[in-house]
């Protein structure tokens, strides 16, 4: 008998047993011996600490029937044995002894598993490893295996990763969540101690520093102090969590950035957890936790809700992928950087058509890519719409693994592990030919310098064509690539005076030029680059005007111990690219004001002013209410743009300025050859250096470790708190299910057109002066200076369902080419603030739905973007198509995600805005079947037929729970 007949005989043998089992035991968990095992017995601890203990159940019959959840628990406990336990292997020392043992892929024997893409592997192992035969099943293995055949069908399979990540802004929401689940198990008589992560769960405070102060050699230490005035009392609700939650690390501010950290110092790359080795792998709650994949770490972003489910130990629903292949050949030309490959990887995926889906890179240009160019390119997988940008564990890799401090013997252990259990690439050996479910490839040879925007990511503009872009853009019509200047204004020059000193801005000229980002500061090359650019321009007498906001922040402390060991941060300072912090700053809209001179140039004479920045996302509205424009360039080309002051230039033709002897100083006089910056990185990055900074990472600092915090595992709710709040979530919750709800008669809160963000849904950034968000804040005694961001006050319901729709480059059909974050309230035609609209549709007893185009919900996967209209009483969201995780967050807070058909939309169906719509959903959720059709009518008379977006039977689950987290409430609450 082989090994899968094997273990489909023994999970049909426990099958027989499970009503025997049901009427012997009444616990939810047991220890060796078969006997009934407390929660909090020192067995159950070690079984807990496993990570893959089954503690909690995934959904398969849609019942709240306390006999059906008891059944459900009881297969739990029976089924708890691994059905493949026969290819546990032993992995040999070199020198004796063994690292441990691993669930075998080659002892399956299977040849259709030497076919399967790298990322697809991953998701077998766990799926193995995991397999139970109650939250993954034997057949979900299969699933896997045939991946080939049954990919194309979106087929669902469950997924366990090994562990969590978060940064502050979506871990402070995550935090509160978790809290606020203790509160209700507490409320329904159970045990609150059950909502605890059941995996690692790290996270990193890196999104609350802000560029306040810049161009001192003070800034790190002043942005600090200030950072921590904002947000002490978040800080202090972080560090309670670290204490109160089990397997929850909290790497405190001035750290680094959350995706540079997790690649330098917390991925495990290969985790030994009791003897039992496996991948590691990771979800977080930012979309760019895909940077990881560089590293051969499965990861990619979640919603908060979706994260918080994974810690307590529900396994992932998500559609088996295709695999797109990504073939790469030759190498990089002189002068061309990591960060222009990327930006043209990501218009190329994003032609191609990549949502949903793995992309693994291949070929023999593989061996000429660092892996901090390939982190590069998989961090940016979201902008290009993949699940995952996946680069497999090479020669590469374990380099990288030495390179960042980590030991010789982990490396070996990883290098044995891998390639035992064909997980690792040997360029070396012959490849076998593996299949995807598409092709692409690109010679990087061909790959040339670029920037991307002015609004979006996948927007590529070759350096070359950058001047003639620009004036196009000056030209179109309002879009993203339009500002619709007229012809006899496009050449206005703006006199106006900074600091005392006359002086002009016109459009195109840089107002802000930020080297930011884990995108690119995790890059030692396009770091030194950007030094190297700096010491050139120096030496020929080159300045940045003053009134430019100019930044320099590192991912990690690393980046400042081999700046300043080559010697070349002094000329950063020269330019004003001081160090003004270790976080993400500018790339999420934490640049801090410009000058008011130079804010008062821009708004008083509508000139579309430019930021530059070395970040992965630019939609307006982001980076600075001031900067229309905004570009992603490499960190050298941040410096080039800074020391030209606009983005209207021709480097190949115009000049960057003037050198101190009277002479035209042009781009390639000061671009640093690739060789100059190998060197450099050769001699100034050193293993000792990532040793030593992450040695010290969780001490923290003097301000952080003064934060005094109660020892309670209850928090106590502060009413009067204006940043964390106890939201209502469970109000009023009962053990039933509410099932779905009717929507009948909605009115149309908002009508979009394609690619509203998450940053328009839920904005990250400052707080308007006449927001409603900040009308509550004034009425609670906090003066405007201490708004801080949105980001930062996601702990408080209050203030995100107020600042939910609240950008302020808005663009509603509803107001009929006005912007901003406002509507029509149709019963009555008065024109209100989307918060003020939306409450009084709910004081009325009226639902509401949002209408919306191509690319709903894509950016950062947010959860507030989610929460926020749920609390603003939308009920559903019809749109053309949504981004991935967006989708899943709606569903996960119990909105519907509803698709127009084919080539239909809002439009083309003649829909105002101004109709009433009843969507004819099943009434009962065991009616309603995954990606079925639906029939929406009007009142107008208008009906059509939408396709429903629960993609899972789980996903089903949670709607008929009312979210994912009532459903996770009521299985715990129940498993006694």
């Amino acid at each position: 008998m082989g090994p899968i007949a094997g273990a489909l005989f023994r999970s049909q043998s426990r099958l027989s047993s499970l009503s025997a089992a049901a009427t012997r035991y009444g616990y939810f968990s047991f220890s060796s011996s078969g006997s009934p095992l407390s929660p909090h017995s020192p067995d159950a601890a070690r079984h807990f600490h496993d990570w893959r203990s089954p503690i909690s159940h995934r959904a398969v019959v849609r019942s709240s029937a306390v006999v059906a959840d008891r059944f459900e628990r009881l297969f739990a406990t029976e089924a708890a044995r691994n059905s493949y336990e026969g290819i546990l292997t032993p992995l040999a020392k070199p020198g004796g002894g063994e690292f441990g043992k691993y669930y075998s892929l080659p002892a399956l024997g299977d040849p259709r598993i030497d076919r399967l893409p790298y990322s697809i592997r991953i998701l077998l192992e766990s799926a193995i490893r995991n397999c139970d035969e109650f939250q993954v099943l034997g057949k979900d293995v299969e699933k896997i295996i045939d991946w080939e055949k049954s990919a194309p069908k979106q087929v669902e399979i469950p997924f366990k990763p090994a562990r969590v990540l978060l940064q502050d802004f979506t871990g402070v929401p995550a935090v509160v969540d978790l809290t606020c689940m203790r509160d209700a198990m507490n409320m329904l008589g159970s045990d609150s101690n059950k909502i605890n992560p059941l995996v690692p769960v790290d996270l990193v405070i890196d999104h609350s520093v802000q560029v306040d102060v810049a161009r001192s050699e003070n800034a790190v230490q002043a942005n600090m102090e200030l950072e921590f005035q904002r947000n002490k009392e978040r800080f202090a609700f972080l560090k309670w969590g670290s204490n109160a939650f089990n397997n929850m690390l909290v790497v405190p501010p001035g750290s680094g950035i959350v995706h540079q950290v997790n690649l330098e110092y917390l991925a495990r790359v290969v985790f030994n957890n009791g003897g039992i080795l496996y991948p590691d792998s990771v979800v977080g709650t930012d979309s760019h936790t895909t940077m990881i994949d560089g590293l051969g770490v499965a990861g990619w972003g979640v919603g908060g809700i979706e994260a918080e489910a994974a810690m307590l130990g529900q396994p992932m629903s998500m559609v088996l992928p295709g695999v797109v292949g990504f073939k790469l050949s030759g190498k990089l030309k002189n002068g061309v950087t990591a960060t222009d490959l990327v930006l043209t990887v990501t218009q190329t995926l994003r032609k191609h058509g990549v949502v949903g889906k793995f992309v693994e890179f291949y070929g023999e240009g593989m061996s000429q890519l660092p892996l901090a160019d390939r982190a590069t390119i998989a961090n940016m997988s979201p902008e290009y719409g993949a699940t995952m940008g996946f680069f497999p564990v090479d020669h590469v890799t374990l380099q990288y693994l030495k390179l960042t401090g980590r030991s010789d013997e982990t490396v070996a252990m990883i290098e044995a592990y891998l390639r035992a259990n064909n997980l690792f690439v040997d360029y070396n050996q012959t490849q076998v030919d593996r299949v995807y479910s598409s092709y692409l490839e690109l010679n990087l040879a061909e790959v040339e310098p670029c920037i991307s925007g002015p609004k979006r990511p996948h927007d590529r503009v070759p350096l070359k064509e950058m001047k003639e872009d620009w004036q196009s853009c000056l030209d179109n019509k309002l879009g993203f690539k339009g500002f619709a200047i007229p012809k006899e204004s496009q050449k206005k020059v703006v006199d106006f005076t900074f600091k005392g000193e006359p002086t002009q801005i016109k459009h195109g000229d840089v107002v802000i030029a930020a080297i930011t980002s884990c995108t690119n500061t995790s890059n030692p090359s396009v770091m030194l680059g950007a030094a190297l650019v700096a010491k050139k321009a120096c030496e020929l007498g080159l300045e940045v005007k003053p009134w430019i906001k100019t930044s320099l922040a590192p991912g990690s402390g690393v980046v400042t111990k081999y700046l300043e060991k080559s010697g070349l941060q002094k000329y950063l300072n020269q330019l004003g690219f001081n160090i003004v912090g270790y976080g993400c700053t500018t790339c999420i809209g934490n640049s801090g004001d410009i000058d008011e001179s130079v804010a008062s140039a821009i708004t008083q004479n509508d000139i579309v002013a430019a930021a530059v920045l070395s970040g992965n996302r630019n939609f307006e509205g982001r980076v600075h209410p001031h900067t229309r424009a905004n570009y992603l360039a490499s960190p050298p080309l941040v410096v080039a743009y800074a020391l030209a002051g606009t983005v209207n230039i021709d480097f190949n033709k115009d000049p960057i300025g003037t050198s101190r002897d009277g002479k035209k100083v042009f781009f390639q006089d000061i671009w640093p050859s690739n060789e100059e910056i190998a060197n450099v990185v050769q001699s100034s990055v050193l293993p000792d250096m990532f040793r030593t900074t992450y040695e010290a990472i969780t001490a923290g600092n003097p301000m952080w470790n003064q934060l005094e915090v109660s020892p309670s595992t209850l928090y106590s709710w502060d009413p009067s708190s204006t940043y964390i709040h106890e939201p209502p979530y469970f109000k009023g919750m009962t053990m039933s299910a509410p099932g779905p709800h009717p929507v009948k008669d909605a009115y149309c809160l908002l009508s979009f057109g394609d690619s509203i963000t998450t940053d328009h849904i839920s904005p990250a950034g400052s707080i308007h002066k006449d927001s409603p968000a900040a009308k509550y804040l004034l009425e609670r005694g906090v003066e405007r200076k201490d708004f801080n961001s949105y980001g930062s006050r996601r702990g408080n319901d209050e203030v995100m369902a107020r600042g939910t729709f609240a950008n302020i480059r808005l663009i509603n059909k509803l107001l009929k080419g006005e912007v901003g974050p406002q509507t029509i309230h149709i019963p009555s035609g008065e024109k209100l603030s989307v918060f003020d609209a939306a409450m009084k549709y709910k004081s009325d007893g009226h639902d509401t739905i949002v209408l919306a185009g191509a690319e709903y919900g894509s950016g950062s996967s947010r959860d507030w973007a989610a929460k926020g209209p749920m609390l603003l009483g939308v009920k559903a969201v019809i749109a053309k198509n949504f981004e991935r995780i967006h989708r899943s967050n709606l569903v996960g807070m119990g909105i519907i995600p509803l698709c127009f058909k084919s080539g239909e939309d809002a439009e083309s169906l003649g829909l105002t805005g101004h109709e009433r719509f009843t969507i004819h959903l099943p009434a009962s959720a065991d009616e309603i079947k995954p990606g079925q059709d639906v029939s929406v009518t009007t009142d107008s008379g208008k009906s059509f037929t939408c396709t429903v977006r629960f993609d899972t039977e789980v996903e089903l689950a949670y709607y008929n729970h009312g979210g994912i987290l009532p459903f996770v409430i009521r299985n715990l609450s129940t498993a006694d």
